[in-house]
């Protein structure tokens, strides 16, 4: 149990007959009876009113590699003040961060305006990361910290699944300056038997953060169920439609959680990223070795960026312009 709970007000929530609530927030739109939880585990109807328990319990928190998000393109080479909470709206059986994402824990009760001084004390910190959990299920908190970062000058990050409905979406990301969004898969079957979600709500979401911040994608390819040619072919292709400048990684599954289908094959993982370069510019492949992760000119294959694990070097870049061709190349720093 929490062993201190603010309770605060929700967000984007209506009130319904006998006291039932309906949760606006994400696309399971909850219709909570009184004292009832929504999926999140979170947002509880208390006498027809939605409030949420989480307001400001912090469960989790780093000074990380802004590559650990992943965020290769975001000033790489950096570190970012990163914080997490508990619950989430989606239920992965293959979850890395169950402990934290599917129950509810005690926590450190933290005011915005504290942790957002904290991240200020944070040497060779660029900002603050919302993560470890999913940080849409904790809005409220999130929102009111993400204004308080902008008026300090922080970036600000979001490490999502992208299950949001678009109206909260929109209210957040004037204060968001880059998010890794997670599309765990390309077919809705996936997303309801192994997510207990939908696809088609974080395709929008990719599609509608992508005008107004930056933002990279990260797909787990587990085996057997989402690893298909033609399923990684249909993803990224639909990625470049947006814009195939935007980065892609790739993850390498591992047993987990409820689910112990054997870890992804290294030769599956090269086919991902060599479907990936078919159509985009950027592709990365995390958690394994053997990868080539640096980031090369998409027009003359200079040296942009060397990694090595999370050592980082700027070595081909004038700010975001190639020092050999001159051209403007999607990475922030």
């Amino acid at each position: 149990m929490v062993s201190f709970t603010m309770l605060k007000k929700a967000m984007f929530y209506k009130k319904l007959e006998n006291n039932v609530v309906e949760c606006l927030l994400c696309p399971h739109n909850c219709r909570i009876n009184e004292g009832k939880y929504g999926v999140c585990n979170v947002r509880k109807n208390i006498n027809g009113t939605l409030v949420t328990e989480n307001y400001g319990i912090i469960t989790s928190a780093a000074l990380d590699p802004i590559e650990k998000k992943p965020l290769y393109h975001f000033y790489p080479g950096r570190y970012i003040f990163s914080v997490g909470t508990y619950g989430c709206n989606l239920k992965c059986k293959f979850c890395q961060n169950w402990e934290i994402s599917q129950q509810r824990l005690k926590g450190e009760y933290v005011l915005p305006e504290q942790v957002i001084a904290a991240a200020k004390k944070q040497r060779d910190n660029i900002g603050i990361a919302f993560t470890y959990n999913e940080p849409s299920i904790w809005y409220e908190y999130v929102y009111d910290c993400l204004i308080e970062a902008k008026k300090e000058g922080l970036k600000a990050v979001l490490v999502t699944n992208g299950y949001i409905n678009l109206e909260p979406l929109k209210s957040l990301l004037p204060y968001v300056d880059a998010m890794n969004i997670d599309v765990k898969a390309y077919t809705e079957d996936f997303y309801k038997k192994i997510c207990s979600g939908k696809l088609h709500p974080v395709l929008a979401t990719v599609e509608q953060a992508s005008k107004h911040c930056h933002v990279e994608v990260t797909n787990l390819i587990i085996t057997d169920l989402n690893d298909k040619k033609e399923e990684i072919e249909s993803l990224v292709k639909w990625l470049s439609q947006i814009d195939k400048n935007i980065p892609l990684h790739f993850s390498r599954y591992f047993p987990n959680y409820k689910l112990d289908n054997p870890p992804t094959p290294l030769d599956t993982l090269q086919r991902a990223y060599e479907i990936g370069k078919k159509y985009l510019n950027f592709v990365y492949v995390g958690n394994v070795m053997g990868f080539d992760n640096n980031t090369y000119c998409p027009y003359c294959e200079n040296l942009l960026v060397k990694r090595d694990y999370w050592h980082v070097k700027l070595v081909g870049l004038e700010g975001n312009k190639c020092k050999k061709c001159g051209n403007s190349v999607n990475i922030i720093n």
